[in-house]
């Protein structure tokens, strides 16, 4: 198995478990955070940028460099 398959299978044991122990409430809650961390690893490990999330683009599809 990959390392992505652990990672994919330990956040969907994760979920699993926060929906039936903690409700649907839990599952969206622990889901978010999740995806906040994981935006935030991201940035950190310098594959985003800021700016990639506040682009203002003049054109349809073009990016200023």
């Amino acid at each position: 198995m990959s390392n992505t398959a652990v990672i994919g299978l330990l956040v969907g044991m994760t979920l699993a478990f926060a929906g039936y122990f903690g409700g649907f409430g839990a599952f969206l809650l622990v889901a978010a955070l999740g995806a906040i961390g994981f935006a935030v690893g991201r940035f950190l490990e310098g594959d985003w940028e800021l700016g990639d999330f506040f682009h203002r683009g003049g054109g349809r599809g073009e990016r200023r460099r």
